[in-house]
């Protein structure tokens, strides 16, 4: 009986066997082909992609539609429009040392690629950098989050039913999966996850010399300043940080408010969750309009970090509640959350609003540039100075102004962290460039050549001619 890496080795071989016979016939056209077919599955199975994610954990139909289907109908649309400009080779000018070369750029598939998604959107994160690959010519093995079994067995269903096993395989399963998955010599790894299994991952990778794109997370800051629209960015921020019940690498982690809007703030937020989600436990986890938190560990960490938090100076204003039956835990508002507290260093990836006061925006911004640098930093306020201080003062992925998760869905943004919160970018050009090798070609007359003028023996005239080519080329 074939041991598991047995079957991951069989599996990369066939692939890679694949993508040698196939890489000069898999057309343009060929690949269109492919994503359309994706398309047109995930249009007719959408009440399936509902009911499974649903079942792993509860999450409402209309952010089904929203998170998890519209992303990636709209990126196969995007990719589809924009492919023949991607994949077109670009000429290139010539300097005066190359004078009489022709050359170009050209883009080829990397070959044999490994895709790990996450479990918090657990259909989308695995085939929107699947259509990414397909749209470059490569295979694929998906490693589908063993968090949510219901998606991945869905996910595995789908490929089977539109693909050869050589250009697209799944293979469902826990950590010893992915342990075994990662020791194959991938031409490329696309990873979406924490940053601790981020490490692991580049680890792996490193044995076989594998270039990797890490789509991680952080600690995304929000500051809403004194002159901010405090409505709108009311608003803005409680569903950007309770969509996916929090459960989004894009969500707020602490929100900095200014002194002078606090108070208010925090009355308007108290208000705006009973509006959107209700008024109490019970009626909000029976509204369906909030997730549930995925399983009972992060639950768990959940109630921790809330705990820590508390003893380390906040307090809850509202939520905290529990059902854990369906390890629900109801909208959780911390304030007056203080700079020793450990969601100010942990990605809360969670339910709870993280809100402190601040005063002096230069002890803000140094406080924010002492932590590891984020996915995202959100900025809320009327004030071009003090919108221009905040993106030239910080480092981060993605920045957005006057609102929150935007440059996520927007479709002509690369998307990626930086350092700790991602190497490398997605979605999109980004997205097909990921799973490219970007090749650099250049084309010599044949005959009399600039070069040429340049080669051994050195003589006197040799010499003077790269006397020349020194000073002035």
């Amino acid at each position: 009986m074939a041991t598991i890496f047995q079957e991951h080795q069989a599996a990369f071989d066939k692939q890679a066997a694949y993508f040698t016979a196939q890489r000069e016939s898999f057309s343009l056209k060929e690949r269109k082909a492919l994503l359309k077919s994706i398309a047109k599955w995930v249009t007719s199975h959408t009440a399936d992609i509902q009911a499974a994610i649903y079942a792993d954990f509860r999450k409402p139909a209309p952010e089904v539609d929203l998170t998890e289907v519209k992303p990636i109908t709209d990126e196969i649309d995007h990719t589809i429009s924009h492919l023949n400009e991607w994949a077109a080779k670009e000429s290139v000018g010539a300097s005066l040392a190359t004078f009489g070369t022709q050359a170009w750029m050209e883009y080829q598939p990397k070959g044999v690629c490994l895709i790990i998604a996450p479990w918090n959107f657990p259909f989308m994160l695995a085939i929107k950098p699947l259509v990414s690959a397909l749209a470059a010519g490569c295979t694929a093995v998906v490693k589908p989050s063993e968090m949510t079994p219901n998606t991945a067995a869905l996910i595995s269903k789908m490929c089977s039913e539109l693909f050869d096993d050589g250009r697209v395989v799944v293979f469902e399963g826990g950590v010893e999966v992915s342990q075994s998955l990662l020791e194959l010599p991938w031409h490329h790894i696309f990873f979406t996850g924490s940053p601790q299994v981020g490490k692991i991952v580049m680890q792996a990778a490193a044995k076989n010399l594998t270039d990797v794109t890490l789509e991680l997370g952080g600690v995304n800051p929000v500051i809403v300043d004194s002159s901010a629209d405090l409505n709108d960015a009311v608003t803005k921020l409680t569903w950007g940080d309770f969509m996916n019940a929090g459960q989004s690498c894009m969500s707020p982690n602490v929100i900095y408010v200014h002194k002078d809007l606090y108070s208010l703030f925090l009355s308007k937020i108290d208000e705006t969750i009973s509006k959107m989600y209700g008024s109490n436990t019970d009626e909000i986890a029976e509204s369906g309009n909030i997730a549930c938190v995925v399983n009972e560990k992060h639950l768990a960490r959940l109630r921790k970090l809330i705990d820590e938090s508390v003893d380390a100076g906040a307090s809850i204003m509202r939520g905290g509640e529990i059902i854990e039956e369906h390890n629900f835990l109801a909208p959780t508002v911390l304030r007056d959350v203080p700079p020793s507290a450990p969601v100010n260093t942990e990605e809360v990836f969670g339910p709870v609003m993280c809100v402190a006061k601040y005063e002096n925006l230069d002890d803000l911004l140094a406080q924010i540039n002492a932590r590891p640098r984020p996915l995202a930093v959100y900025v809320f306020s009327k004030k071009q100075a003090i919108i221009d201080k905040v993106l030239s003062s910080t480092v981060s992925g993605t920045a957005c102004i006057n609102d929150t998760t935007l440059p996520f869905i927007h479709p002509n943004l690369p998307f990626g962290g930086v350092n700790t919160s991602g190497i490398g970018r997605s979605h999109g050009k980004a997205g097909f460039l990921a799973f490219s090798n970007q090749r650099s070609v250049v084309k010599q007359r044949r005959g009399i050549t600039t070069t040429k003028l340049i080669y051994p023996p050195y003589k006197k005239q040799t010499k003077q001619t790269i006397d020349l080519v020194v000073k002035y080329l």
